[in-house]
């Protein structure tokens, strides 16, 4: 009988697991099997000497090379190593005495790799089965006394005490029991008669060492035979086999042969499996015949390195022996490498600098021996390289610098190749994100812009559009635009343009003048929207263009006063000769600005001509006697603009030699002169007192309507309406020619349909003042020319 083993594993409320630590960092637990889900292995932080929070700050995970399954997890919260997937000792183990699963602790942050060894303790969850719900048995009637029959002993997946530990028969008259090791023998310890029993059944009972105890059953049913005393022989007790993984199907693995000495049915032997469990009757059959092992399904080393088969010989009437048949699996490469990423920063900034690690990589391969090596690589032309750490754990760090502009997504394929014949590789693609920083300014699209507006242009037109590039992202690359401080003609420039801040179109604030100044520069300041913002700028020049608005000024003569400007022609002028000279000049500038002088209206129209743009008058011809004394010109200056403007202005020329020859100088000394110059003064007594009285009525009638009306334009005595002004004279708005800081003094006349003008100061410092023009005819001239057809003032402020 096997000897029992009497250690008792208590079971229930306290659970005792044993943890075991070196001194190089690695781990040992041991623990039964069967443990539910959640169950608490051992405590990790502690074991280590970690703070709690550490694991999880560290990202720890279980890694596991041997299997695909992870039957253990880390709970971080409590630094706990907890069963996370049902442990089946005798699934994962099978027979073996010591069941051990390989995990890894995988910490980062930085990498560290401690490697654990869980010790899978058995628990009685099996009980001991035979092969076979019956054994048939035949025995010679003949057999001596203290024969030994070998019986199939019973199978317990469970290990050490916890197997079949002993056996018991039930009681007959003829047999006992003999167990020695994994030999169960059934004994005739009282010769049978097979003419007084031909056939008994006996009851044999298989009981492991577990607590508590269980047990299987057989039937050995024994039939009484005539005499046959030589059982099979098999060639060999131990057979061998090398067999390569992935056989196809069919594949003699091995002959096992067996001899009997008998003769006839006692000597025909047979051949079959004896114990052995389901996995090896799915992958090998046995030819009952011939002893042929074939395959029948597949076979993976990674799987099962080795099988052991009992292989039984038995002979017509029932005799039979055993072998063992050890087939051993040999490893092909016919598994590639597989990369498993673990751990990916992602996005990255692209300032991150070179030799940074952005992930771990973990290669692992199932196969053996050569097979099983593995060479890591990455792809050309990306700024990352692999790195190895520790075991078969690869960083994946940056190479050189990164540039989101440039690239902002990579691709990064992995590639692993085994060393075996022919290699095996795979390959795995990381996708990694390059995160945007604000590394570039705006760049505008030009160096300079230029804008071109005409004079007068409406409040709000549009002058011009900048654009700038950013290439960063999102508000790294939103631009936004503004002008610069500054000032034009002692402004802000912020009161002669503005800018759109979203599209950088510029408009005009007012209305431009060319006749003030023809251009100015701005400075457009281009922003993102980065921490912090990054700017450039860029210079826009606005070009003011002239429009034809301002009409000729006629310098001289001048309509100033009530005077005539008179000219003397002498008697014995000729053809040809320089008589006087209309001078003027236009605030436009280009064509707007070329002035030419007609002559449009004439006492004589063929005695005098002026040049067409030097505004010179000269004679035609010789003067005559019959050439009437006094001749009055009305002469037109017309600028070149489209449309033209003009001015026109009188000339009076007197045709003398000497005032004295005058007839209306002389001193008169007949009645009817006196008469003539009484009745002078009388009228201009009568007006000088109308005027006085006008005047009085008009200052009472403006205290009057003060309180009621706007205020006319008033200057001097007499009240002149704004509007009778001439746009040359006057700034309304800011859109007129004329500075708004000059004035002006308006005379009127009593009676008189004119008004002459006096300038404070000139209008433009390129036009002569009015004390360097042509000097005026005396005023006593009035009288001589009161005849004309219409008064110079008059004509001056006509349109053309």
């Amino acid at each position: 009988m096997t000897s029992i083993f009497t250690v008792v594993l208590s079971w229930g409320f306290s659970l005792c697991i044993f943890w075991i630590h070196d001194a190089r960092g690695d781990m040992s637990y041991s623990f039964p099997e069967e443990m539910k889900r959640g169950s608490v292995i051992g405590n990790i932080a502690k074991d280590l000497g970690l703070q709690t929070g550490a694991l999880s700050t560290r990202r720890a995970r279980i890694d596991t090379e041997e299997s695909d399954k992870r039957y253990c997890d880390i709970n971080l919260a409590q630094g706990e190593l907890i069963v996370a997937e049902r442990i089946d000792r005798e699934g994962l183990c099978g027979e073996k005495v010591s069941c051990i699963l390989k995990q890894e602790l995988v910490l980062e942050d930085p990498l560290e790799l401690h490697r654990i060894t869980l010790h899978i303790q058995d628990i009685n969850d099996n009980s001991p089965e035979f092969n076979e719900n019956r054994i048939s048995l035949d025995i010679q009637e003949s057999a001596d006394r203290g024969a030994r029959f070998v019986i199939e002993e019973a199978h317990d997946a469970d290990v050490g005490q916890n197997a079949v530990q002993q056996y018991s028969l039930e009681n007959n008259d003829n047999f006992i029991l003999a167990a020695n090791g994994n030999t169960v023998e059934l004994v005739l310890d009282k010769e049978i008669d097979r003419e007084k029993q031909k056939e008994m059944n006996l009851l044999l009972t298989a009981i492991d060492g577990g607590s508590p105890r269980r047990s299987g059953t057989v039937i050995i049913h024994v039939t009484v035979l005539d005499a046959n005393d030589n059982a099979p022989v098999f060639s060999q007790a131990v057979y061998e086999a090398s067999l390569p993984e992935n056989s196809p199907l069919d594949t003699v693995v091995l002959t096992v042969s067996a001899a009997d000495a008998d003769e006839g049915v006692n000597g025909d032997v047979t051949y079959d499996f004896g114990r052995v469990n389901e996995d090896v009757r799915k992958k090998f059959s046995i030819d009952h015949k011939v002893g042929e092992i074939r395959v029948t399904g597949a076979v993976d080393y990674e799987e099962t390195a080795s099988y052991e088969i009992r292989v039984k010989a038995k002979d017509g009437l029932g005799l039979s022996s055993y072998a063992q048949v050890i087939i051993s699996i040999t490893d092909i490469n016919d598994n590639a490498p597989v990369v498993s990423l673990k751990s990916l920063t992602n996005p990255i900034p692209e300032d991150t600098p070179a030799g940074t690690k952005v992930g771990i990589i973990n290669v692992q391969d199932r196969d053996s021996g050569n097979n099983r090596q593995v060479r890591c690589s990455v792809q050309q032309n990306v700024p990352f390289k692999l790195v190895p750490s520790i075991k078969n754990y690869y960083s994946l760090v940056t190479t050189g610098l990164l540039d989101r502009e440039l690239v902002s997504d990579y691709n990064i394929t992995i590639t692993a190749t085994d060393e075996g014949s022919p290699p095996l590789s795979s390959s795995k693609t990381v996708q990694l994100s390059v995160a945007d920083i604000n590394d570039n300014p705006p760049v505008f699209e030009e160096q300079s812009y230029s804008a071109h507006v005409s004079e007068n242009n409406k409040p709000g037109s549009t002058l011009c559009s900048v654009s700038a590039r950013d290439p960063d992202w999102r508000q790294n690359g939103t631009v936004i635009y503004s002008l610069l401080p500054g000032e034009v003609n002692g402004a802000s420039v912020s009161s002669y343009l503005s800018v759109n801040g979203d599209t950088g179109v510029i408009h005009a604030v007012r209305s431009f003048d060319y006749e003030q100044f023809r251009s100015f520069k701005v400075h457009v300041l281009a922003r993102d929207n980065g921490s912090p913002p990054l700017s450039s700028n860029v210079n826009v020049s606005v070009f003011i263009s002239d429009v034809n608005d301002n009409s000729p000024q006629i310098l001289y003569p001048t309509p100033e006063g009530s005077s005539f400007m008179t000219e003397l022609v002498p008697k014995a002028a000729h053809g040809g000769s320089l008589v006087s000279k209309v001078i003027a000049v236009d605030a436009d500038s280009g064509q707007n600005a070329w002035l030419s002088y007609h002559i449009v209206k004439a006492t004589d129209p063929g005695l005098f001509t002026i040049g067409l743009h030097s505004g010179e008058i000269r004679t035609q011809r010789d003067i005559s006697e019959s050439d009437s004394m006094k001749q009055n010109l009305i002469v037109a200056v017309k600028d070149n603009g489209q449309p033209s403007l003009s001015a026109t202005c009188a000339m009076y020329l007197l045709i003398s030699d000497n005032l004295a020859e005058v007839p209306e100088l002389k001193d008169i000394s007949y009645d009817e002169k006196n008469s003539k110059l009484t009745s002078y003064l009388i009228i201009a007594l009568v007006s000088v007192s109308t005027f006085f009285l006008t005047f009085i009525i008009i200052i009472l009638g403006v205290r009057f309507c003060r309180r009621r009306k706007p205020r006319l334009l008033f200057d001097g005595a007499v009240a002149i309406p704004g509007a009778y002004l001439p746009p040359n004279y006057a700034d309304v708005d800011g859109t007129g020619t004329l500075r708004s800081a000059y004035n002006y003094d308006a005379y009127l006349t009593t009676g008189s349909r004119t008004s002459d003008f006096k300038f404070v100061s000139s209008y433009n410092d390129n036009t002569l003042p009015a004390d360097q023009t042509l000097k005026k005819s005396p005023t006593e001239f009035v009288d001589m020319f009161g005849d004309s057809d219409a008064s110079p003032e008059e004509d001056s402020h006509k349109p053309d």
